[in-house]
């Protein structure tokens, strides 16, 4: 039986067309960019979400002489968030990169991490993937790994 899976999400051509909110946090993640420590890959990615209190919480990739020891900011960010704001859910979460020529997507893993997230706070999170002066927008990490991984 063949099954078709197929989402909406909103793209914007200019981060200026942006609701507001969502242009801010993907300014806030690009100043994330400038604190990412990436020495070897030259790619640095920077992290923000906003939690329901309306507190901005940011992440940088990090990396290390000891391949693969190093964290992507997304999951540095959640990892963060979990251990220090559990009681506050994170709301949305953009994403940003140096170089940016085009839209930064978060990997796999960190795909995983944002779903395990979005199930222990009980409520989606939004994800603004912006570069290149666009950005891309869905309404939960489940749009991006719809065959997710689960004990």
């Amino acid at each position: 039986m063949e099954e078709k899976f197929s989402f909406e999400y909103q793209h914007y051509a200019s981060i200026d067309q942006m609701p507001t909110e969502q242009r801010e946090l993907v300014e806030e993640a690009q100043k994330a960019v400038e604190r990412a420590y990436a020495p070897y890959s030259k790619f640095r990615v920077g992290a923000a979400a906003r939690l329901r209190s309306g507190k901005i919480l940011y992440g940088g990739n990090q990396e290390s002489e000891v391949f693969p020891a190093g964290m992507c900011a997304e999951r540095s960010l959640l990892f963060h968030a979990e251990a220090c704001h559990a009681d506050d859910p994170i709301v949305e979460l953009a994403i940003a990169s140096m170089p940016s020529d085009r839209e930064c997507y978060p990997c796999g893993q960190c795909r995983q991490v944002l779903l395990d997230v979005e199930r222990r706070q009980g409520s989606p999170i939004r994800i603004i993937m912006s570069g290149g002066g666009t950005a891309s927008v869905v309404d939960s990490a489940v749009r991006l790994l719809p065959f997710t991984f689960k004990l």
